[in-house]
């Protein structure tokens, strides 16, 4: 079974779901930004994804600036501020097999097929 953390408006996240789609795997969708995952849940992604959390998130973004988020901040502080604002979360983050990937580019979905 294939999990995706999606955001319809994301290019990037339609590209892997298609891809995913295009091989006619069985994919749970989950449009985070609506369900957004709790801080158990981030928590166990990065431990999945073996990252740190900021190399979870989306520095670039609007609010991850707005809320003057450090690059250094601990951990625990900024899986608390993805649960409280899920934009920040990068996607795709794609699930399979015991694993995780950051589907970026989209062909990463590959990688744990």
């Amino acid at each position: 079974m294939i999990t995706i953390w999606h955001n319809p408006r994301c290019s990037k996240s339609r590209q892997a779901l298609a891809l995913l789609q295009e091989r006619g795997e069985d994919v749970t969708v989950r449009k985070y930004l609506d369900d957004a995952p709790s801080v158990t849940e981030l928590t166990l992604t990065r431990d999945t994804l073996g990252l740190r959390a900021i190399e979870m998130m989306r520095t670039g973004e609007k609010l991850f600036k707005e809320l003057e988020i450090s690059n250094t901040a601990p951990d625990e502080a900024l899986l608390n501020m993805m649960a409280a604002h899920p934009v920040l979360i990068e996607r795709p983050v794609v699930f399979a097999n015991d694993h995780a990937i950051i589907a970026r580019p989209p062909e990463r979905v590959f990688e744990i097929l």
